[in-house]
């Protein structure tokens, strides 16, 4: 049950962190965004390291910088596509993506959730589906951002998988080199392509909010999967495309459609099915 609320929470914290961080992309450059998001997201992990301790090591900060590596690349494709496409589409087609590679890796690693769950797990890869539904026409056109957010999804999937191969009792020391090796490649990538890091007037506080509210999802990620099967907190985890898409309705005026609706409450009977096993 525990790994089930801190799951849930990381979904809700990512959701809301994606939205911010898709605001951004439409009025700053991408790279911008991605580089003083993760900042303040290091400043965050930084502050907390006295507070959840771990054992620092090689193996810690190596696995940690490996998935830093693939958090960056996912992050850019994944705030490039928000920037141009439906957040209520682009959100749920990165995220079935990055549940489905961490399932089938626990799996072939030998985890064996209850069947009980394992429906829950279908239940909430297929909500995610309905979530992603958009009937008009521009969620229909956007093929380029779906590409786009399926390769951004991959990304994150080796992101939770590098960070799971990590030692145990590494405590955020991981998080700590996913960071560095993150806003490394970013930075490297703009000055190879001559791209400013300044954000556009107004939209720092934003940006910042992102970031820190992305690494918060990161050390729940961490915990949960501390306390259970990552085949299973990686699947709720997944779930954040609903708060995602409930701010994109309340704020930007997106609609939401009957059928995504439905996969609302998909994603809800899904947790109370992992829960329950």
């Amino acid at each position: 049950m525990t790994a089930v609320i801190l799951a849930t929470a990381c979904a809700v914290v990512y959701g809301t962190a994606d939205f911010f961080g898709g605001l951004a992309t439409r009025r700053s450059r991408v790279l911008a965004v991605v580089a003083l998001s993760q900042l303040a997201g290091l400043a965050l992990i930084l502050v907390l390291l006295p507070a959840l301790p771990g054992l620092f090591s090689g193996g810690a900060l190596g696995w940690g910088l490996g998935a830093g590596l693939c958090g960056a690349a996912g992050l850019v494709l994944f705030y490039r596509a928000l920037a141009s496409g439906v957040m209520s589409v682009v959100a749920p087609t990165t995220a079935v993506t990055s549940a489905a590679l961490p399932v089938m890796y626990g799996l072939a690693r030998g985890e064996r959730p209850a069947p009980l769950a394992l429906a829950g797990v279908v239940l909430a890869l297929g909500s995610v589906l309905l979530v992603s539904q958009d009937r008009t026409a521009a969620g229909s056109g956007s093929t380029g951002s779906l590409l786009t957010a399926l390769a951004a999804g991959a990304g994150f999937g080796g992101f939770f998988i590098l960070l799971d191969l990590a030692p145990d009792g590494a405590g955020l020391w991981p998080l700590v080199g996913a960071r560095l090796s993150s806003i490394s490649v970013v930075v490297a990538l703009a000055l190879a392509t001559r791209r400013a890091l300044r954000p556009s007037t107004g939209s720092l506080p934003v940006i910042l909010a992102a970031g820190v509210l992305d690494m918060v999802a990161n050390v729940l990620y961490l915990l949960a999967k501390e306390q259970g099967m990552l085949s299973l907190v990686v699947v709720l985890v997944s779930l954040y495309p609903a708060s995602t898409l409930l701010l994109a309705r309340q704020v930007l005026g997106e609609r939401l459609h009957a059928i995504q609706v439905t996969g609302v409450a998909c994603a809800l009977g899904a947790v109370a099915l992992i829960a329950v096993a």
